[in-house]
């Protein structure tokens, strides 16, 4: 049995280089599944919407992208927003070459791009201002969490938001049931239940934000089911 009152140190398939692109390609098309089941995608959607519904421009960076889900879920949200002369630029950025491949597999608007970067090289050519990030940090050492925190602080202009999982016996033993029923992708089968393990709770959140120095406008929210998102807005999304 794991021990939930601390982080796992366990990694993740997902992560060996020496994984194919169809059996990569196969594991973000599952997970984009579970997150629409598991309403994944609604805290960030609801924290951009008062910035998208009320400023006519932004560049939106997306760290650790994966399969593009979540700028295709913007897209889908706003698309009057996501087109070529609207203002928009919405950016996906991730590690693995393979991410950048299977997100443009899939039909999207010519606002949206995909770049193969290490986040913390990463310099865009005009500033950022929203900065949003999904089941990325549960990846990331404890030090290496505090680093992203300080990157996110030093780089989005207007705010930024993290969408992760929350530890938790419930959420593990769940996806760990309904993983091993449902998908045939052994990369979800094995990871879907790591990656819980690997997760924060808000205590961890609250000690690591501390470690990176950031001030008290730093949120710590827990939606249903099990999800724990950290934000910041700069300034007010609304003015």
């Amino acid at each position: 049995m794991p021990d939930f009152s601390q982080r796992s140190d366990e990694k993740e398939l997902m992560d060996d280089a020496d994984i194919s692109f169809e059996e990569f390609h196969d594991c973000l098309e599952g997970l984009e599944r579970i997150n629409h089941l598991t309403l994944a995608y609604r805290p960030t959607l609801q924290w951009l919407r008062p910035w998208i519904e009320n400023h006519k421009r932004l560049f939106v960076l997306d760290v650790a992208s994966g399969g593009g889900d979540m700028l295709r879920q913007i897209a889908k949200k706003w698309p009057a927003r996501v087109t070529p002369n609207s203002g928009y630029r919405m950016v996906g950025v991730d590690l693995n070459p393979w991410s950048k491949k299977s997100a443009e597999s899939w039909p999207q608007p010519s606002a949206i791009r995909y770049e193969t970067a290490n986040v913390f090289a990463f310099e865009p050519d005009e500033p950022i201002d929203l900065v949003i990030s999904s089941l990325f940090t549960h990846h990331l050492a404890d030090s290496q969490i505090v680093d992203f925190l300080r990157w996110l602080d030093g780089h989005a202009s207007k705010g930024w938001f993290i969408n992760d999982l929350h530890r938790h016996p419930i959420p593990y033993y769940f996806i760990k049931a309904a993983t091993a029923l449902f998908s045939r992708n052994r990369l979800i089968r094995n990871d879907a239940a790591v990656s819980v393990a690997r997760a924060l709770t808000v205590a961890d959140w609250r000690r690591l934000i501390d470690e990176a120095g950031l001030d008290g406008d730093v949120r710590v929210q827990w939606f249903f089911p099990f999800r724990l998102c950290v934000s910041c807005n700069k300034e007010a999304p609304i003015q």
